[in-house]
């Protein structure tokens, strides 16, 4: 796991939008997008259309990476607490 993605993680416990989590990561939006995609191949992270539902269109990533939400995975969970 790299550092970013470590960093990433650690904010996901919760539901965070797009906004949310560059504002807490102090990431460029570039370093986000392409970690956030990494993090979804590999299982640890969730992509949700709203705070409450899951998204269920196909994924438009990395174009409409802003429009979502996102929130580890316990696969991600258990990652980043082997970190």
């Amino acid at each position: 796991m790299t550092e970013l993605e470590f960093d990433v993680l650690d904010e996901l416990y919760f539901v965070l939008s797009y906004q949310q989590l560059v504002e807490a990561c102090e990431l460029t939006e570039q370093e986000l997008v392409v970690t956030l995609a990494t993090l979804y191949e590999k299982g640890w992270v969730k992509v949700l259309q709203t705070v409450d539902d899951e998204a269920t269109e196909p994924l438009e990533l990395p174009v409409k990476f802003h429009t979502y939400y996102y929130l580890a995975t316990k696969k991600g969970l258990h990652a980043h607490n082997l970190g």
